[in-house]
């Protein structure tokens, strides 16, 4: 068959496969015992409130309650408007509207169409989706031109030392 370590190896994984089994059998037969006062009458909270919902036509609330979106009147100002007036347009949710307030505090006011574009997450197919809804009052801030570094600027020429040439 096989050495005698091989032999006590079986036999203690025989005998572990033995007793999980023994195991499992008991907590399968034994009955349980009913849940205590509080809980049960929380889970039949819950499952009333399923039931009402369901009866009602609308799937139950999980985790934080949803907003209501804003209703506009009019287009939206990107260069003056808050995160929530932006997150009410169609097609921008709450991080998107964050990172085009924090670009127009960072870089100035976009002015144009075309300098919404510097926002990540904004390509000229949302452009066209948010032509007719949003509007700009401010001018845009100039461009800068990159400022070299002093090791990138171009040296002068090098004047060629005199010697002197007292004894």
């Amino acid at each position: 068959m096989g050495t005698q370590a091989e032999r006590k190896a079986l036999l203690f994984f025989s005998a572990i496969l033995v007793l999980g089994t023994a195991t499992r059998v008991y907590h399968a037969v034994q009955p349980r015992s009913p849940p205590d006062r509080p809980a049960r009458s929380a889970l039949e909270t819950q499952i009333r409130a399923a039931d009402s919902a369901r009866k009602a036509g609308r799937k139950p609330k999980r985790g934080r309650k949803q907003k209501e979106p804003a209703q506009r009147t009019g287009p939206v100002d990107l260069d003056v408007a808050t995160a929530e007036e932006i997150e009410s347009l169609r097609h921008i949710g709450p991080a998107l509207a964050r990172r085009i307030v924090a670009d127009r505090d960072s870089f100035g006011p976009f002015g144009s169409r075309e300098e919404l574009l510097r926002v990540k997450g904004i390509g000229p197919s949302m452009v066209g989706k948010l032509d007719t809804s949003v509007t700009f009052s401010l001018l845009p801030r100039p461009k800068n031109t990159v400022i070299p570094r002093r090791s990138e600027l171009p040296k002068a020429p090098r004047k060629p030392h005199r010697r002197d040439t007292r004894s």
